[in-house]
């Protein structure tokens, strides 16, 4: 009979200590880790979207230590976050002081080609190449867990940083910016 009573306090104290580890600890809820982190980029060939650039081919990212960093940006047509970040990326595309620094790619995620190519011509297109991932199999072969996710390449096709949700201003300059320069000035492993 005593159990019956002392059960519930039990159960309290357990899921109590787990929300308080979780609260206190320094561990970042916003933070999801990547097993591709300091391992070569998926070698996962895309069909471009548009007609007029290139897809996405490993090749490309093969530069032997040399050239820009690349950043590669998994984007969709209906996601508001893609929205938010679009004028950022377009920003960096154009900002001629990164123009031998960073490239953009853009992988267009379980979206309508034609939906793409509209958003693109109406809100300005911020990518060197854009691969089409018609069922999404590209996104699992990055881990992807959605939209938009970013990941940094850096001169030898090796992924350095994995950025989930949007890259805003204050993303780029505290986390991105920062990330992209000590790639470009130190030698790539």
């Amino acid at each position: 009979m005593r159990a019956i009573f002392i059960l519930p306090i039990v159960m309290f104290a357990l899921i109590a200590g787990f929300f308080g580890w979780a609260l206190l600890s320094n561990r970042d809820p916003s933070t999801l880790p990547s097993m591709l982190i300091d391992k070569p980029m998926p070698n996962t060939v895309l069909a471009p979207l548009l007609p007029d650039m290139p897809g996405i081919d490993p090749a490309q990212f093969a530069g032997g230590g040399s050239g820009p960093v690349t950043l590669v940006n998994i984007f969709a047509s209906w996601c508001p976050p893609c929205q938010v970040e679009h004028p950022v990326l377009l920003k960096l595309s154009r900002d001629q002081s990164l123009k031998d620094k960073i490239r953009i790619v853009g992988i267009n995620y379980k979206d309508k080609p034609e939906e793409a190519k509209a958003w693109l011509a109406r809100l300005g297109n911020p990518y060197a190449a854009i691969g089409a991932d018609l069922n999404g199999r590209a996104a699992i072969d990055w881990g992807s867990y959605g939209v938009p996710e970013t990941y940094v390449i850096d001169r030898n096709g090796r992924v350095r940083y994995r950025q989930v949700g949007p890259i805003t201003e204050d993303v780029w300059r505290d986390t991105l910016a920062p990330i992209v320069a000590s790639l470009q000035t130190s030698p790539s492993k």
